[in-house]
């Protein structure tokens, strides 16, 4: 069985799209939270990284074809951004950080 036909691997893929849809639809009213509301937006950005950072890790410890694939082709996009994958990671918690650190007297 290759990697995108487990039942897991979908519903885990379908969910994190659909959680990110959420929260960027969210965080267009970012600036209307309160600090309570901002926070908790921040932690679910957080969560929602770390999930993907881990099914990202999944795709690379693959030996299926397609998955290997699907890595490359993240890495060629980046790439023409001068970035790779960690440093997208790094960049995104680079971001929540200032964003938590806005929130703090």
């Amino acid at each position: 069985m290759g990697f995108f036909d487990s039942e897991i691997i979908q519903q885990e893929a379908m969910k994190l799209f659909q959680d990110y849809q959420s929260l960027m639809q969210l965080g267009g009213n970012y600036g209307k939270f309160d600090r309570e509301g901002k926070k908790m937006f921040i932690d679910q950005m957080e969560a929602m990284m770390d999930r993907y950072h881990i099914f990202m890790k999944r795709f690379e410890l693959s030996e299926d074809f397609m998955a290997k694939m699907s890595v490359e082709q993240l890495k060629t996009q980046l790439g023409q951004f001068g970035m790779t994958p960690d440093a997208m990671f790094e960049q995104m918690r680079q971001t929540l950080d200032r964003m938590k650190a806005e929130l703090d007297p």
